[in-house]
């Protein structure tokens, strides 16, 4: 859903040869589902391969949206790498849910795609 009071996200969009878009976020202030709905259609590509980053999910306020949210990364994304303001309300939804896409970050967690 969109939020009005989000002007501005930053994030940063690879496509990843053969294997789709990685997204990565920061605090994902504008949440990962309209993160990833501008990248597709900044991109023109429609298969997601990986979400990292922090979806912006903490909080009562934000909570409401963990369904909606698990509902569309099990259609869109490969990988999930859920980090610090996603929460471990909905990190844990994410695991349960989708425990083959899960990927736990660390500190100093290093990715290659």
């Amino acid at each position: 859903m969109p939020d009005p009071l989000v002007n501005d996200d930053q994030g940063l969009v690879m496509n990843i040869k053969d294997k789709g878009l990685l997204i990565l976020t920061g605090c994902g202030h504008a949440r990962i589902i309209n993160a990833i709905k501008y990248a597709k259609e900044v991109t023109g590509v429609r298969k997601i391969y990986s979400v990292l980053g922090g979806f912006h999910l903490s909080g009562q306020r934000y909570e409401e949206s963990i369904p909606l949210t698990i509902a569309q990364l099990k259609r869109d994304a490969r990988y999930i790498v859920p980090c610090h303001c996603t929460g471990w309300k909905a990190a844990y939804e994410i695991v349960n849910t989708m425990p083959e896409k899960f990927i736990q970050p660390t500190v100093a967690s290093i990715f290659y795609f």
